[in-house]
């Protein structure tokens, strides 16, 4: 519902477009932080009780977003939001609990498509509300259904004792390497985020801040590593990482997160920018472009889940990684009208609908059942890094590359900024078409040795 107004959250908070980026970073920053811890949380005190936990706290940080009165409370309120990010490890491990293994792909298909209709309703909702009643409003509009929902997963939601897959002595949370793991990833993600501001106006302590933060993130990883493998009950448990499936499948979703916020961040702003840098249009104009997108995921991501279900989860994201290429190409190339613009990212949506929905479920197949919340966990986190590097891309590209309109205060990013996102989101999905070969590479090893 927000991405239609950061334009005017860009006018309203007299902000930059690099700084804007916070607006989707904060939220994802948070979610990345908070969702290996949520992950393990749910896997020794019990998912439905954590999922109840997020739901209060997102809704509280809801209503502070709609009376936020400066730009520092809005990321203040995007924090607390981002929280709700951390209920997908809860949520996959309950589909993963509910379904038996012919039919996983199924449930977490429908569990994704689900996710891109709210986008399609709120992206609809969203652009009216922000122009004819302001953005506030899609923060007010959000509340009664979260509390709704909140009473839902009190009443209904019920789930198995996971304490059965769990020895009871390593029921216990690692403060230590939780501690580590927020520094090092917030680290990490906001000097990510600082890099626009550096590229724009370069200062030796906007350079040693970078620097400082980067290098901090880099000195806790060997540090983290090694608090790991020594914790009994770890965070993260290293060998999910060192898994030769797991661990470039889980490359290949952060990739899927770095397209997807790309688009996100970049096309409201082209589409409201003015002529002829833009098209000059509205909220409204800019969640149309956007929806086909929306339908498509929502539409995709059920249809992949049966079709995973007959062919297996290899070929269909393979298939996507390439989709997910071709649609870059053409946005690349053609991106010179609305109508263009909405088809080349329904290409795009079709392929990372397939990538997406394949790659979370070659995860939850290969993962323990015990450590399914650990596991995805792990996943959901290089999601939402990837999802915090879209943006901050973005914003480089657009602050870097400005032009101003005769007749029109102040300067608004050029053709060029466009070109050389559509061109990065390009080179990332080539990239992810070469790690799912690399899966399928390996799993036709393993069917081989056991054959």
């Amino acid at each position: 519902m927000l991405l239609p107004a950061i334009p005017n959250l860009v006018h309203d908070f007299k902000i930059a477009y690099n700084t804007s980026s916070w607006i989707l970073t904060a939220y994802l920053v948070t979610g990345a932080i908070m969702t290996p811890i949520a992950g393990k949380l749910s896997d020794v005190y019990g998912k439905k009780k954590v999922l109840v936990i997020i739901m209060g706290i997102y809704t509280a940080g809801t209503l502070l977003g709609g009376i936020s009165y400066d730009f520092v409370l809005m990321i203040l309120s995007r924090v607390i939001q981002g929280l709700v990010l951390a209920m997908f490890p809860v949520a996959f491990g309950i589909i993963r609990q509910k379904f038996p293994e012919e039919k996983l792909a199924i449930g977490q298909a429908i569990f994704t498509a689900v996710f891109s209709g709210g986008a399609i309703i709120g992206l609809g909702i969203g652009a009216s509300i922000v122009e004819y009643l302001g953005w506030r409003m899609t923060f007010f509009t959000v509340i009664p259904f979260a509390i709704a929902l909140f009473l839902v997963i009190i009443k209904h939601v019920h789930v198995y004792d996971e304490k059965l897959y769990y020895n009871a002595k390593y029921n216990i949370v690692d403060i230590k390497g939780t501690l580590i793991l927020i520094v090092m990833v917030s680290s990490f993600l906001i000097a990510l985020t600082l890099l626009p501001i550096l590229a724009l106006n370069y200062e030796k302590s906007n350079l040693i801040i970078v620097i400082s933060l980067f290098m901090l993130s880099a000195g806790l990883l060997p540090f983290f590593i090694r608090v790991q493998r020594n914790s009994k009950s770890p965070l993260m448990d290293l060998r999910l990482l060192e898994d030769s499936i797991l661990l470039p499948t889980n490359i290949l979703i952060m990739t899927i997160g770095i397209s997807i916020f790309v688009i996100y961040q970049s096309i409201p702003i082209l589409i409201q920018s003015p002529q002829p840098l833009g098209f000059g249009g509205s909220p409204v104009d800019a969640a149309s472009i956007q929806l086909p997108f929306m339908v498509l995921s929502f539409v995709i991501s059920v249809c992949s889940g049966f079709l995973i279900t007959k062919i297996g989860n290899l070929k269909p994201t393979i298939l996507g990684c390439l989709i997910t290429t071709i649609g870059f190409l053409l946005i690349l190339i053609y991106h010179s009208n609305e109508f263009i613009i909405a088809i080349d990212l329904s290409i795009v949506a079709i392929g990372l609908s397939f990538a997406e929905v394949g790659a979370f479920n070659i995860i939850l197949v290969s993962s323990p059942l015990r450590l399914s919340g650990t596991s995805v966990g792990i996943t959901m986190l290089l999601f939402l890094i990837g999802m915090a590097i879209g943006p901050a891309i973005s914003g480089i590209f657009l602050q870097l590359f400005q032009s101003s309109v005769q007749g029109v205060e102040g300067s608004f990013p050029s053709a060029f900024s466009y070109i050389m996102i559509f061109l990065t989101a390009m080179m990332v999905s080539i990239f992810s078409l070469i790690l799912i070969l690399f899966v399928s590479k390996i799993l036709s090893q393993n069917v081989s040795l056991k054959r």
